[in-house]
């Protein structure tokens, strides 16, 4: 089945993009749609916006929690699933924050994805059009979350980018 990377800056639409997807591709299938989730509750505003994320999708969604283990969440999809990952940029962060290694990571989820037999809409953020950070866990963050928006991308059935709510389809070059 297809996987598709969205990608966009913060607040352009990409997840609400991904979930009217989702939503529409399970309604044609009889299933409820699942939301892979990547965030953690560190702090007060944290968990607000994660309550505010579950009321906004409603009682139609299915959760499961995987700020660490994307990989197994996403292997463990059947061909009857219809899912979104929301959001790799957290995920990594995750991964940043507990020490992982980052290039096997990469390599265990783009494995995932590629093997992944459900409808899966894969939400990350384009991080690389701002400012450049001004300390040296800012610049690693931005450039490791370029190389895992590209390594997804080359394993993705399609991709768009979403700007203002609107959505741009995305090709390859090569």
């Amino acid at each position: 089945m297809p996987v598709t990377l969205v990608l966009g800056g913060a607040r352009s639409g990409k997840s609400a993009h991904a979930q009217r997807q989702a939503e529409t591709a399970a309604a044609e299938a009889g299933r409820a749609p699942l939301m892979i989730a990547t965030a953690q509750a560190f702090d007060e505003e944290m968990r607000d916006r994660i309550d505010r994320h579950r009321a906004e999708r409603g009682e139609g969604w299915r959760t499961l929690e995987a700020p660490l283990e994307l990989a197994a969440a996403v292997r463990g999809l059947n061909a009857d699933d219809v899912a979104v990952v929301d959001c790799l940029t957290l995920w990594l962060s995750n991964q940043m924050l507990n020490a992982r290694d980052l290039p096997a990571a990469m390599d265990e989820l783009t494995r995932a994805l590629t093997d992944c037999p459900a409808r899966l809409w894969v939400v990350s953020n384009e991080v690389g059009w701002s400012l450049v950070p001004d300390n040296p866990l800012g610049r690693r963050f931005r450039d490791e979350a370029g190389r895992l928006n590209q390594r997804v991308a080359a394993v993705a059935d399609s991709a768009c980018l979403i700007v203002a709510g609107l959505r741009l389809p995305l090709e390859r070059t090569d």
